[in-house]
Parts: C-alpha cells; structure tokens; sequence
C-alpha cells in the first residue's frame, strides 16, 4: 500500500472515527482499571494507560500533540514505551500526523530505530520530523521510504542528518527523487561521516545526478552499504558515479542494479576495479551491459583482489562477454571472488 499526499475529506473522517472509536474503548479501559487504585482525576486518566506488554501507555505529550494538530493517536506508538523499534508504517499518518510523532520524538530517549515506510507525509511531513531527527541522540536508523517526500523533503531529511552524528543507516527509496535532490544527498556524502549505509533505490536518478553523487562517493569517508538500483543512472553520469567509486576507501557493498550503464559505465566500473582495494560486493544486473561491456568489465576483475560477490546477470553479454569475465577471474591468482552470477546459475570460485 502507498499512502496519498491528499486523500479525501470523507475516506479521512470515517477512518478517523473508526480509530477513534477503538482508541477510546482502550483509553476507558484503562480509566476503569485506575479509578479502583484511588486515581480521581479526569486529566491523568485520559492520558494514562496501563503500562503491560502490548498495550497502551502513558505519554501525554503525543497525546497533547495530536489533539493539537486534529489527528487520531496511533496505537502502535502508545504501546511502544520504552522499546528501542518503533514501527509505523503504512499507518496513513500523513503530514499532520508526522507533526503530532514529531513533538513527542523530540523528548524520548527510548527509539533507536523508526520505521515510517508508506505514510504518505509527503515534503511538509518529513520537514516536521527532520527537527524532531536533527536533535535525536538515540536515533540511528531511520526508514522513509515511499513517502512522496519530493525535493524539499530530501533537502530537509539530509540537513537534519548532516547535523546529528547517531544516525548511521537511512533509507529513502521510493520517493521520487530526481536530480533536484543530488545536490542535497551529495552535501549528506560529504559532511556525514558516520552515516553507514544509504537506500535511494526506486528514485528517479538520472544522468545529472550521477554527475553529482559520483564526486561526492569519491571524498565520502564511512558509508559502507550503498543502494542507487532501480534508478536513470545512465550515459555520462553512469560514468561519473564509477569514477566515484575509483577513488572511495570505505564502499564495501554497492548495488547498482537495473540503471542504464551499458558498456560506457561498465568500463569506468572495470577501472575503478582496478585499484579500488575495499568493495566485496557489486550488483549490475539490469544494465544493458553488452560482451564488450563485459569484456572490459574483465580487465578490472584481472586486477581486482577483494571483490567476493559480483551480479551481472539479465545482460545481454551473450557467451562470449560470459566467458571473458571468467577467464580474466581464472587468470587472477589473488581474485577473492566467491560467487559470480550471471542469472543462469551461480558460479562458485570452486566451478572455475
């Protein structure tokens, strides 16, 4: 399910009433259970809950919140308390919503790990989180995935994490970003260091974006898991994002998959090969890599001595690209190459 920006005013009421209705018989569950321990005011009942496994919990500041901002509370963040994962997704909190989570994300010290995929919060809704974010010290990794999120809200999210060093893995796939986000995500690549792993899969990447993340992966100095598949990385800016990969010292596992980079980009890739000593593992299947895109993919791993895993299948390199890649491994006594796929079977080191 992905949520809508904007849904209508009749879906929105009657899923409201429905939450409601169901958060209240909670809620007046808990008030009957504390007026037989002495508790007599109204105020601390409505926002208390019991405190068991599973079920609602006191927070009155979320509570507060949302009232404020017109929204229905989410059950899964009242019965959360002290619980390092908090799982929101495809909860249509929208961007009212988000600004409700955000004010009581700012106080706890609890989250660790939050995981708001599919919710629809749209530009506005993650700005609101990206304060919430930029002073969390317990955060540090956070999914918002599919959430039309758009150009502001990337530029948003990356300053937020640029400033906050505890977060070291983010996911923003499926958000439609375009290169009007690279500059955005290549100042994140540059200034944070502690950002360990990053998933811009199912954007909209195309070639001047690549020409943008490809210098900004070169001076990038901690992300070790990088994911750009299912993008428009292409022709020269598939070039420069390989360019990028030449010179960085930290990558070690990057999936490029189901791009553009024909033969242009699988040989900026085969140099980049050459002499960087770190990357164990590559995914380039989907990239229209023809035999002589392979080839001289080959050239690279002949010289290449950490790679371990390396996808190329759902190219047309046709046999004569397969068999060029295999021998220049069988003719590399230091090739570290555990498992080559080419989409037909998997070839273990052993089979060589």
């Amino acid at each position: 399910m992905r949520a809508a920006c904007k849904r209508s005013g009749k879906e929105q009421e009657e899923e409201q009433e429905e939450e409601v209705a169901v958060a209240a018989g909670r809620l007046a569950g808990a008030q009957e259970a504390e007026e037989g321990s002495g508790v007599d005011s109204d105020s601390d009942q409505e926002m208390e809950g019991i405190c068991g496994p599973g079920e609602l919990v006191k927070n009155p500041l979320y509570l507060r919140s949302c009232q404020a901002h017109s929204v229905v509370p989410a059950s899964c963040f009242l019965r959360q308390g002290s619980s390092p994962e908090l799982n929101l997704r495809h909860r249509g909190l929208g961007p009212q919503g988000a600004r409700a989570l955000a004010s009581a994300l700012t106080s706890n010290p609890y989250v660790k790990r939050l995981d708001l995929r599919d919710n629809g919060l749209c530009g506005a809704g993650v700005e609101a989180l990206a304060g919430a974010l930029s002073k969390s010290s317990s955060i540090c990794d956070v999914d918002l995935s599919e959430n039309q999120m758009g150009a502001a809200g990337a530029q948003a999210i990356c300053a937020a994490i640029t400033v906050n060093p505890t977060v070291q893995k983010v996911r923003l796939a499926g958000n439609g970003l375009e290169e009007h986000a690279a500059q955005s995500l290549a100042e994140l690549l540059l200034a944070h260091t502690g950002l360990k792993s990053l998933d811009l899969s199912y954007n909209q990447l195309n070639d001047h974006a690549g020409e943008i993340l490809g210098p900004a992966l070169a001076e990038n100095t901690g992300l070790t898991e990088l994911n750009v598949s299912w993008n428009h990385l292409r022709g020269p800016g598939a070039v420069a994002f390989a360019q990028g990969l030449e010179a960085n010292i930290f990558l070690r596992v990057l999936d490029i998959s189901y791009n553009g980079f024909g033969d242009p980009g699988a040989s900026a890739v085969a140099e980049a090969l050459k002499t960087n000593n770190v990357l164990e593992e590559l995914n380039m299947s989907n990239n229209r890599i023809s035999a002589v895109g392979a080839l001289s993919l080959g050239l690279g791993l002949r010289a290449n001595q950490t790679l371990r895993i390396l996808v190329m299948s759902r190219n047309p390199m046709r046999g004569e690209g397969c068999f060029g890649v295999l021998k220049s491994v069988r003719d590399n006594p230091m090739s570290s190459l555990e498992l080559l796929d080419f989409s037909v079977r998997a070839f273990h080191k052993s089979h060589l």
